[in-house]
C-alpha cells in the first residue's frame, strides 16, 4: 500500500477541469474532425472528381450536400473553440504556482480572440495578417517554452520542439511573404520556400515523435519479458517494417514490370497529395509513405490517449487535425488550443515529494512499551 501511495499518477485529464470544460472539448474535438473530413477533403475531392458527374449523376448532388454539411460544421468549430479557449485561459490562469510563460501565452491567446472578433467586423488586410500570425507565433513560443519546462522526458521535449519548428516555418513564410507584399518589394523573399518545405518535413517527423512520446507501451516493447507481448511486439513492428518497405518500393517495381499501372498509381497518389494541399497544407513532396506511416502513429497514440481520458490526446488531435497551412483563424485557433492542452497534461509529484522531511516517516515511531505491560 505504501508503494503503491508513493508511485506517480497521472494529471490532466479532460474530467479533472469539469463537465463544462470536457464536453466542450470533447465536442471541439469531435466537431473538428467531421469538419476536417466533410469540408476540408470530401468538398476537395468532389472537385477533383468533377470529370466523372456527368457520368455518375449522384456525385455532384451527394458531394454539394457533404460540403453544405461542413461549412455548417466550420461555424460550429469556431463557437466551440471561443468557448473552449475560454475555459481553458479560465484553468490555466487559475492553477497554482502558474509561470511566467503561462500567464504571458495566456494574455496573448485573449488578444488572438479579440483580434479574431474585431476581423469578423473589419477587413484584416496585409497588415492584419501580419500581426495576427507574429502574435501567434509569440503564444505558441510561450505555450512550449512552458511545457519544454515542465515535462523531463527527452521524447515528449523532442515532440514539443518539432512540432513548434514545423509550425514556424509556415508562420514564417506566412509573415515575411505578407510583409514584402505590403513593402511592394520586388526582390524575393528569404528563405520562405526553403521554410515552407521543411515546415512541412518537420510537421510530418513529429507526428512519428508523437508515438515514441505518448503511444510506446510495454505491450510493444520487445524488451519485455513476457513471451506473449515480446511476440505481439514482433509482429506488429514486422508488419509494420514490410508495409513501410513494400510502399517505398511499389513504385519502382510496378514501373519496371508494368509501367502502365505504375502510372496510374502515380496519378492516384498526386490526386491525394493534390487534395491534401489544399485541404491541410501538405503538398506530398516526400515519399508517400513517410505521410502513411506518420499518420498511423499519430492515429494511433490519439485514439490510444482518448482511451484514457488524457488532455494530450486531445491536444495532439487537435494540432494535427489543424493541418499545416493555416489558412483560417479556425484552425490557428485550433492549434493555440492544442498546444495549451499539451502544457496542461503533466505528472503529478510522487507522493514523497509531496510529504515534508520533518514530517517523518507514515507511521508514527511506537513510544516502547509501558511499564508493567507484557
Amino acid at each position: 500500500m505504501k508503494t503503491a501511495a508513493l508511485g506517480e499518477r497521472m494529471t490532466g485529464k479532460v474530467s479533472d477541469f469539469g463537465p463544462l470544460f470536457e464536453y466542450t472539448v470533447k465536442l471541439v474535438f469531435l466537431t473538428s474532425f467531421l469538419e476536417l473530413v466533410l469540408y476540408r477533403l470530401v468538398s476537395r475531392l468532389g472537385m477533383h472528381l468533377s470529370k466523372m458527374a456527368a457520368d455518375h449523376p449522384w456525385i455532384t448532388p451527394t458531394f454539394t450536400a457533404l460540403t453544405e454539411v461542413g461549412t455548417w460544421l466550420l461555424n460550429i468549430v469556431a463557437v466551440l473553440l471561443f468557448l473552449a479557449l475560454t475555459l481553458t485561459l479560465i484553468n490555466q490562469w487559475g492553477r497554482p504556482n502558474t509561470s511566467r510563460f503561462s500567464k504571458l501565452g495566456a494574455v496573448g491567446t485573449a488578444l488572438l480572440l479579440l483580434l479574431t472578433m474585431v476581423f469578423l467586423v473589419v477587413q484584416p488586410g496585409m497588415l492584419g495578417a501580419i500581426v495576427y500570425n507574429g502574435l501567434t507565433l509569440l503564444v505558441l513560443t510561450m505555450f512550449v517554452s512552458e511545457y519544454v519546462m515542465t515535462h523531463r522526458e527527452p521524447a515528449q521535449r523532442v515532440l514539443a520542439v518539432t512540432y513548434y519548428l514545423g509550425v514556424s516555418g509556415w508562420l514564417y513564410y506566412q509573415i515575411v511573404s505578407t510583409t514584402y507584399s505590403l513593402m511592394d518589394a520586388i526582390t524575393a523573399p528569404p528563405l520562405v520556400y526553403e521554410s515552407h518545405r521543411v515546415g512541412e518535413a518537420l510537421m510530418v517527423l513529429a507526428s512519428f515523435f508523437v508515438f515514441v512520446a505518448y503511444g510506446k507501451s510495454k505491450s510493444l516493447s520487445l524488451r519485455t519479458k513476457n513471451r506473449r507481448q515480446r511476440n505481439r511486439a514482433m509482429w506488429f513492428w514486422s508488419t509494420a517494417g514490410i508495409i513501410f518497405s513494400s510502399l517505398l518500393v511499389t513504385d519502382y517495381v510496378l514501373d519496371l514490370y508494368n509501367p502502365a499501372l505504375a502510372s496510374t498509381i502515380r496519378q492516384a497518389s498526386q490526386g491525394i497529395g493534390w487534395i491534401f494541399q489544399f485541404g491541410m497544407g501538405y503538398t506530398f513532396y516526400l515519399p508517400f509513405a513517410v505521410y502513411v506511416g506518420g499518420l498511423l502513429c499519430w492515429s494511433y497514440t490519439v485514439v490510444k490517449l482518448l482511451m484514457i481520458g488524457r488532455l494530450a490526446g486531445y491536444g495532439i488531435g487537435l494540432m494535427f487535425i489543424s493541418g499545416y497551412a493555416l489558412l483560417f483563424s479556425n484552425l490557428t485557433l485550433m492549434v493555440v488550443l492544442g498546444v495549451m492542452l499539451l502544457a496542461l497534461d503533466r505528472v503529478k509529484p510522487t507522493a514523497a515529494e509531496s510529504v515534508p522531511a520533518s514530517a517523518g516517516s507514515v507511521m508514527p515511531e511506537s513510544d516502547g512499551l509501558l511499564p508493567g505491560q507484557a
